[in-house]
């Protein structure tokens, strides 16, 4: 990512940046082909800012393509994020200068396991948190670890990444749990995966009713032509085998079951 000089609201469509960023893709694709399928992206989408992130090395981004434990355990249990969120606040300062947003829309999963630091510099924040059944959503990220594994090694250890993905989302579920019971419940507005894949638009108007916004007629009608040109498994089904990597549902529904107990998450649904 090269967000310095910042977009100028003029060029913003036409930024060079943005060729730059399309080959990066398309090397992606030539490298890790079934990225598509996980991750299906385009050079002027929304991303994580686990790049960014990345800028102070403290990110996701480095466990999820390397065997690192003593740095994941340190990430996780040790480094202060706070520096890491204030950077990443400058850093949309810097993007917004010339072309203002009405809103910064933030996502990535690892916030869970670093809310508190995520609150301290984002204190008014308030949290859209999606639902979906953990035997699910932990052998599908394992897979995606694998693909991205395989650009620096020939054999990623797929039992290894099943365990590292189980650790970290249940970490990251107890400490969401605990900053939500410390008072911050009323500052999130929760999504069910399932319902919202099937009909998600009287979501999005409680949503933007939680965020004090009008769902116009015009963004209803942008967000049906993506959906509509971007159907689900366009580059075809994202397929895995949970048992390789470790990974039993029956098994990873009964640990998580503190977690969908509390939301009310249908289990045995994509």
């Amino acid at each position: 990512m090269n967000p310095t000089p910042p977009p100028e609201a003029a060029t913003q469509a036409s930024d060079p940046r943005i060729a730059i960023m399309q080959g990066h893709m398309e090397r992606r694709d030539r490298l890790t082909p079934r990225m598509r399928q996980m991750l299906p992206s385009s050079a002027t989408s929304p991303v994580e800012d686990q790049l960014l992130m990345g800028y102070d090395f403290k990110s996701q981004i480095f466990q999820a393509s390397n065997r690192i434990p003593g740095y994941i355990r340190w990430l996780n249990h040790e480094a202060d994020l706070v520096p890491t969120f204030r950077y990443l606040k400058r850093v949309l300062k810097l993007l917004q200068w010339r072309c203002p947003p009405t809103r910064w829309r933030l996502k990535n999963p690892g916030y869970t396991v670093f809310i508190e630091a995520l609150d301290e510099v984002f204190p008014d924040a308030r949290y859209c948190m999606t639902h979906r059944d953990v035997a699910n959503v932990i052998p599908s990220v394992a897979d995606l670890y694998f693909e991205m594994s395989r650009i620096g090694t020939d054999s990623p250890d797929k039992g290894w990444l099943g365990a590292i993905n189980t650790e970290w989302c249940e970490l990251g579920m107890q400490r969401m749990i605990a900053f939500r019971d410390a008072g911050n419940e009323q500052r999130f507005f929760d999504i069910l995966f399932a319902p919202f894949q099937r009909d998600p638009f009287p979501v999005l108007e409680r949503l933007y009713a939680f965020l004090g916004e009008d769902f116009t007629p015009e963004a209803r009608s942008r967000m049906l032509a993506w959906r509509e040109s971007t159907p689900r498994g366009q580059h075809g089904a994202h397929e895995y085998d949970p048992a390789e990597f470790g990974l039993d549902p029956a098994a990873l529904r009964e640990r998580f079951r503190f977690y969908s107990d509390r939301f009310d998450v249908p289990m045995g649904q994509a």
